[in-house]
């Protein structure tokens, strides 16, 4: 049985859009109800990964993300964009601080390979907690409780029924929303609105596809930045260029990709992620969710290499920024 949901407390900033399809009571990618086959999961695990040497001698420390600090992008109220590693940043826009998918530590049976850059000590004054989809390399309850003892009163932002993995957290203040939906943010200059992405949802047995995914606008003072979360290629980000029109900066993933005959299914490449960043007519591409875990079968250094070699060829329409590890983009 098909039926549409929304949060009817929430505005649509897309009036043709009615809410989000559901399919026999799991979220769908508009419809589109398809799983991974258990079949290729097989095949994956089975299978000689042909870049495994390459690999293996980075994960031992050939390769490693830079990693760097900068001392005033908690002491001061300067807008800034800082890569927190895989797909976590802070964001200070128009002097509003905004925290996006935190996941700082270890994750069950995949160690990130990369330290977090700041102490939760030093993480202070969050006023928005942003929450792309219930991934636990995205939604981290571990990270998510050493930042609400310094930050209670931060305000969740988040996904339909992703309060159903949050129950714990004892959150004060939250928000859910369907895609295409605003977010009611009482700063008048901040706009903040859940939009679509390609992707899927699973943290146990039984919740497969229970909590909505999606992606982020991000709107102040005239300066506009989209956050894409996890996502395959789709025809979305042409739309949110239609609706919203074109970002200045967007935060691209371009990791964990390999096997295609798997990965598609929920990540673009690096070649994709360029394509889709074009299609939203941004300006500066930022690039994320590579090298922290190890999620997938290319090397940990191929998505960036091959990102700046697409940019090196001109396919990228815009400014490559690659961010080191706690580095502040100050925009």
């Amino acid at each position: 049985m098909y039926m549409q949901t929304h949060n009817p407390n929430l505005p649509f900033v897309r009036e043709d859009y009615k809410g989000n399809t559901l399919v026999k009571g799991i979220f769908s990618n508009d419809g589109d109800i398809k799983q991974v086959p258990m079949k290729s999961v097989l095949k994956w695990q089975l299978s000689k990964n042909p870049q495994g040497s390459q690999k293996k001698e980075e994960k031992k420390g050939a390769f490693r993300l830079p990693i760097t600090k900068d001392e005033l992008v908690f002491n001061s109220n300067k807008d800034c964009i800082v890569w927190l590693g895989h797909a976590s940043f802070f964001i200070r826009i128009n002097g509003v601080s905004l925290l996006l998918d935190p996941c700082l530590e270890d994750l069950p049976f995949i160690p990130r390979l990369s330290p977090k850059p700041y102490d939760y000590a030093e993480m202070k004054g969050i006023d928005y907690i942003l929450l792309s989809h219930g991934h636990r390399d995205h939604l981290d309850l571990k990270s998510l409780k050493q930042i609400l003892e310094y930050n209670p009163d931060a305000h969740f932002l988040a996904g339909l029924k992703t309060d159903t993995i949050l129950k714990k957290l004892k959150i004060k203040s939250y928000q859910e929303a369907g895609w295409w939906q605003q977010y009611n943010i009482p700063e008048q200059d901040l706009k903040i609105v859940y939009l679509p992405a390609k992707h899927w949802n699973r943290r146990g047995v039984r919740d497969y596809n229970k909590t909505l995914w999606g992606s982020f606008w991000i709107e102040s003072n005239g300066q506009r930045i989209y956050f894409a979360g996890d996502t395959a290629k789709w025809d979305h980000f042409k739309e949110i260029n239609t609706i919203m029109g074109a970002p200045d900066i967007a935060l691209m993933p371009i990791g964990a990709y390999k096997p295609q005959f798997i990965m598609s299914f929920a990540h673009v490449n690096p070649t994709e992620s360029v394509e889709g960043f074009n299609q939203l007519g941004a300006n500066t591409f930022v690039p994320m969710h590579y090298a922290t875990y190890d999620l997938s079968n290319e090397p940990l250094s191929e998505p960036i290499v091959e990102t700046r070699q697409l940019a090196k060829e001109g396919k990228l329409q815009g400014k490559l920024k690659e961010l080191a590890v706690g580095e502040a983009f100050w925009y």
